[in-house]
């Protein structure tokens, strides 16, 4: 009897290996994960000299793990195992505390906050620095400033990253946002922060630009359910979220230009948000260079954004106090080529960035 359960196991077991092999050469390759939100390995190209240096079956390796039947299914087995069986803290650098995903951030990396101080300060010096312009910084803190050392997670030294930046920049004002801010201010399942939240911060930035903001908007809800990018990362199914966005006359007023198309638009773009990422719908995502321009300001007075994801649902309520706002992404547009675009003269400059593009800021330009 005994010999009969071996031999059923061995069965059932080849049996799997043989179905899952099967199903792994005839399944359909993807060419996209919506999960994880990037490009999956194809079958890589065969060539002797491929096979000889070895490209080839790490690039065989890579598709084999991205096209495996059932990817999404293991994944999430995978990582309720991690957290919930084996009591990890995190699953691939993401973990979970008080129903938010956060990433680990750690440690902080010098030596790319200096090259983005380096990055910003080739802007100044070329650009802004014999010019009649008002110059700010402010940092905006990634979800692990208020989860991680509070919760026995390994955290950077923000402290230190602030103050870097500070002293590198010693020619921009610095805005402190971080007292406007907590963890409710940014979604659960994703890296960003909820614009409808953002009033206070907003308010902060303008009246240290010298600007009043009338805050008064009129919240409206996506008809689409959002699942941010930890959704993916984490494989845990955490539930969908709401997204809201803000609106009054001076926004509904307002003309977006998307330089990289040639085309104008508005202040949310509701393709994007029936798309993969539903947060791009605040100006239409990553761009490298848009305008906005306000026909209600009675001022002439123009502020340019240097600027990552963030300031695209922040940007929107700080337009009532500008005729213009330019947001420059220098991941995307090459910052000696600035002058080709924008003239600088007479306005505000604020550089807004988070600490997870300064901590990692080798795609800027």
């Amino acid at each position: 009897m005994k010999k009969y359960k071996h031999m059923i196991c061995v069965v059932f077991v080849g049996l799997i290996f043989v179905s899952m092999s099967i199903a792994a050469w005839i399944k359909p390759s993807r060419e996209f994960s919506d999960s994880e939100r990037r490009k999956l390995a194809q079958f890589p190209e065969i060539s002797p000299d491929a096979v000889e240096d070895g490209s080839f079956i790490t690039k065989f390796e890579n598709y084999t793990q991205d096209q495996f039947p059932m990817r999404d299914t293991f994944r999430t087995i995978k990582a309720f195992s991690t957290y919930y069986m084996f009591g990890q803290l995190d699953n691939n650098g993401i973990y979970m505390k008080d129903g938010y995903a956060a990433k680990l951030e750690y440690p902080l990396n010098e030596e790319s906050v200096n090259h983005a101080a380096d990055r910003f300060k080739f802007i100044y010096e070329n650009f802004l620095a014999d010019k009649s312009l008002n110059i700010y910084l402010s940092i905006v803190p990634d979800k692990s400033y208020f989860l991680a050392e509070q919760n026995g997670y390994l955290s950077m030294d923000y402290k230190k990253l602030f103050a870097m930046m500070q002293d590198k920049m010693n020619y921009a004002k610095y805005i402190d946002i971080t007292g406007t801010l907590d963890i409710t201010d940014y979604y659960k399942s994703d890296t960003h922060w909820r614009q409808e939240k953002l009033t206070d911060t907003a308010a902060k930035l303008a009246a240290d630009m010298g600007v009043t903001l009338s805050d008064q908007y009129t919240p409206k809800t996506l008809d689409y359910p959002f699942y941010g990018v930890y959704y993916g990362q984490s494989a845990l199914l955490l539930p969908a979220e709401t997204i809201y966005y803000l609106t009054n006359d001076v926004l509904d007023s307002c003309k977006v230009t998307n330089h990289e198309k040639g085309t104008v638009g508005g202040i949310y773009d509701m393709d994007k948000a029936a798309g993969k990422d539903p947060y791009e719908m605040f100006l239409s995502g990553a761009l490298s260079l848009i305008t906005i321009d306000n026909p209600t300001c009675q001022k002439d007075r123009e502020l340019i954004i240097f600027r990552d994801s963030f300031a695209s649902s922040i940007a929107p309520l700080l337009v009532e106090g500008y005729s213009k706002v330019t947001l420059v992404d220098i991941r995307y547009l090459r910052a000696d080529f600035l002058d080709k675009f924008i003239e600088f003269n007479n306005q505000d400059v604020l550089f807004l960035f988070s600490t997870l593009v300064l901590n990692n800021s080798e795609t800027l330009t």
